[in-house]
C-alpha cells in the first residue's frame, strides 16, 4: 500500500483529492461493521472450540509484526508445558483443502506454494507445535484438537475473524505509525473503524520505545498495554553460511521482498549502514519464480526476510548473494507479558 496513508498528518491539499474515497470508505466501513454485529448479536453463530483460543491481530492491513509475535508466543507457552498449535489463512498458498497441517510440530510437511509463506516459515521457527493453514478456522481448530489434543490455538490474524469465538484478543499497533491516517479501507489502511480497539484485551506496541508511542484519542481507556521490539539479528545466507550485522556496514546491497511493509525493511538496512542500491520489491506473499533470482544484479549483495527466504529454493540461488535477514521478538517484559496470557486463558477455563 502507499506510504502517504501511514502518516498520521494530512495537508489540506491531500485530504481534499483523496476525498472522492470518502463514499467507498463509509461502504466499506458500514460492511465490516454489519459483519461484527451479525455476530455479536446473534444473528450469526459463533462457535467455541473444546479448548482455549488466543487471536493475536490488529486493525490495519498487514505490517504490524502479528506473525512473529504469534511464533514467539508459542514458543514461550510451549516451554511452559502448554500443548499448543497455531492457525493460520494460508495466503499465497496453492492449497484448496479445507485444512491443511503444515507442521505436526516435527516435521514440515509442506511447501509455501502450498501452505503459503507465513505457516511454512512459522512452523520452522515453532518445533514442537503443529502448524495448520486453511480459510475455515473453525475446522483448523477442530483438526487442531482431533489430532493433536491441543489445549490452546494461537489465531494468527484473527481480529475481524467473528465466526470464532476467542478467550482473549491482542491487537498489534505498529508504534511508529500507529493506525496512521485513521481512515478505512481505500482512503487509509484500517479495516474497520478505530473504534474497533474496544473490543481488545490487550494492546501490544510493535517496534518503538515507550516515549515514542502515539497517544491518540482511540486508544481505549483500562486496557493492558505491551510494548514489543522485533530486532534484526543476524544474517543467513541462502545456500548456507552466517554473518553478524556489521558486516552490512558500508556495503552495496539490492532488497528483495514481497511483503506489506518494505519501507520498514529498507529503512532497517539504512540504520544498520547498508547503502540500499537497487529494488525488487513484489506484492505480499508473492510467489518467486527461478527467473526472479536468476535476473538479480550479482555484482550486488542481495537482503530478503526470513517470510521471503523461505519461498526461494538455494539451488535457485546460484553464486549470487542473497541473505535473509533474521530478527527476533524482544517484549519489553516478557515475563509479564505471557504471565497475562496464562492467566487469562487458565481464567476462561475455569469459568462456567
Amino acid at each position: 500500500m502507499p506510504e502517504w496513508i501511514w502518516r498520521r498528518e494530512e495537508s489540506w491539499g491531500r485530504r481534499l483529492a483523496l476525498s472522492p474515497l470518502a463514499g467507498v470508505e463509509l461502504l466499506y466501513r458500514a460492511g465490516a461493521d454489519l459483519h461484527r454485529a451479525a455476530y455479536a448479536r446473534g444473528w450469526r453463530p459463533r462457535t467455541r472450540l473444546p479448548c482455549r483460543v488466543v487471536s493475536v491481530g490488529n486493525l490495519s492491513v498487514g505490517g504490524s509484526g502479528k506473525s512473529p509475535l504469534v511464533g514467539w508466543l508459542a514458543r514461550e507457552l510451549h516451554a511452559r508445558g502448554r500443548i499448543v498449535a497455531i492457525l493460520s489463512r494460508g495466503v499465497g498458498g496453492a492449497s484448496t483443502a479445507q485444512v491443511s497441517v503444515v507442521s505436526d510440530g516435527s516435521r514440515l510437511l509442506l511447501s509455501p506454494a502450498e501452505a503459503g509463506d507465513e505457516p511454512v516459515m512459522l512452523a520452522g521457527q515453532t518445533p514442537g507445535v503443529p502448524v495448520l493453514a486453511g480459510r475455515n478456522r473453525v475446522a483448523l481448530g477442530l483438526r487442531a484438537a482431533a489430532a493433536f489434543g491441543v489445549e490452546l490455538c494461537l489465531l494468527d490474524d484473527g481480529f475481524q475473524h467473528h465466526r470464532l469465538a476467542r478467550d482473549l484478543d491482542l491487537v498489534c499497533i505498529d508504534a511508529a505509525s500507529g493506525l496512521g491516517n485513521g481512515h478505512v479501507l481505500p482512503r487509509g489502511p484500517l479495516r474497520e473503524s478505530p473504534r474497533g480497539l474496544r473490543r481488545a484485551d490487550a494492546l501490544l506496541w510493535v517496534n518503538r520505545r515507550a516515549a515514542e508511542v502515539p497517544r491518540g484519542r482511540w486508544i481505549p481507556r483500562g486496557v493492558p498495554e505491551f510494548r514489543v521490539r522485533i530486532e534484526p539479528r543476524r544474517l543467513r545466507r541462502l545456500g548456507g553460511g552466517k554473518r553478524e550485522l556489521d558486516w552490512l556496514a558500508g556495503r552495496r546491497v539490492g532488497v528483495l521482498a514481497a511483503i506489506a511493509r518494505p519501507d520498514r525493511l529498507v529503512n532497517g538496512l539504512e540504520d544498520l549502514g547498508a547503502r540500499v542500491a537497487s529494488l525488487r520489491l513484489r506484492p505480499d506473499h508473492h510467489a518467486y519464480r527461478r527467473s526472479d533470482i536468476q535476473a538479480l544484479d550479482p555484482s550486488l549483495t542481495w537482503l530478503t526476510t526470513a517470510k521471503d527466504a523461505v519461498k526461494i529454493p538455494a539451488d535457485w540461488v546460484g553464486e549470487t548473494e542473497l541473505w535473509a535477514l533474521e530478527e527476533e521478538v524482544e517484549p519489553e517484559d516478557a515475563g509479564a507479558l505471557v504471565d497475562f496470557v496464562v492467566r487469562r486463558i487458565d481464567a476462561a477455563g475455569e469459568s462456567p
